[in-house]
């Protein structure tokens, strides 16, 4: 197997989202135990989490092979790094993968992982156009890492004010990548929210997602549920994400979509050090 193709592999499945899928699962098993604490089934879980994504990853390119070649081409389909062929086998066997770690660790976690990935599989081909809807359902299953960590350790709710929180920093990311893919989604026909709404109204939309999340991600620190280290972390994000909607409301989207990734990291930085 060559470097190259490994290479093209890991950037198809993309490698640097997966990593951080998996540090929410770790980070919601930790909420679930209340202490930094690593058993395996939260590393199996951690696995199973990485196959799904990257399951939902390949499928997303493989539907998007038209759109990419105006938006991304460089991609490894597009370019012809990585065979169609080739991609639905690696998605199809990480996918399997991923299906199966769960159903051996727990039932609820199973159907848990089949819904993810269903959602997953239908984003691209079915949901994406939906507009709205296709925003709101891969927001969801972006942010389900953290429950899907708690219930590994048999709490879910201990993630589910975490995922609420990563819920609205998906959302006002797809609707800002949509904005960045408007001419290959034109040309492969898809109604996404810029699309069917016009640039300024979606970026509109997504500017209000990142004023709620404001006031939202105080909320834990100010009732009590999560200590001061969260809340530090928590204000320098916030004032980041200011910078990042300002910039929305000027109608300037370059690097937002990298930026928002960032506060993603930093918001679980936040949860981990709060209970270290």
């Amino acid at each position: 197997m060559s470097g190259s193709w490994v290479t093209s592999a890991l950037e198809l499945v993309r490698a640097r989202n997966l990593l951080l899928s998996a540090a929410g699962v770790a980070i919601g098993g930790v909420l679930a135990q209340g202490r930094a604490s690593f058993p395996p089934v939260l590393w199996w879980a951690m696995a199973s989490a990485v196959g799904l994504g990257a399951a939902g990853n390949v499928a997303n390119d493989l539907a998007d092979r038209q759109a990419d070649a105006v938006n991304r081409p460089g991609r490894p389909l597009v370019s012809g790094a990585m065979s169609v062929n080739a991609a639905i086998i690696l998605g199809g066997l990480l996918g399997g993968l991923g299906l199966l770690i769960a159903f051996l660790l727990d039932q609820k976690l199973f159907f848990l992982a089949l819904a993810a990935l269903t959602v997953m599989l239908c984003y691209s081909p079915l949901l994406k156009q939906r507009g709205l809807l296709g925003n709101l359902a891969v927001a969801v299953v972006a942010s389900l890492p953290m429950v899907y960590g708690a219930m590994a350790v048999g709490w879910w709710r201990a993630g589910l004010t975490a995922s609420v929180l990563a819920a609205i920093l998906h959302f006002a990311r797809e609707i800002v990548k949509d904005l960045d893919d408007v001419a290959g989604d034109r040309a492969q026909g898809r109604r996404t929210m810029p699309v069917v709404m016009g640039r300024d109204a979606a970026g509109t939309i997504a500017a209000v997602a990142l004023i709620a999340f404001v006031p939202a991600s105080l909320a834990p620190w100010f009732a009590g549920w999560y200590g001061w280290r969260y809340g530090l972390v928590v204000l320098a994000l916030d004032l980041g994400l200011l910078v990042v909607l300002a910039r929305l409301l000027a109608r300037q989207t370059g690097g937002a979509s990298a930026r928002l990734k960032g506060a993603m990291v930093l918001g679980l930085v936040a949860l981990l050090w709060d209970r270290l």
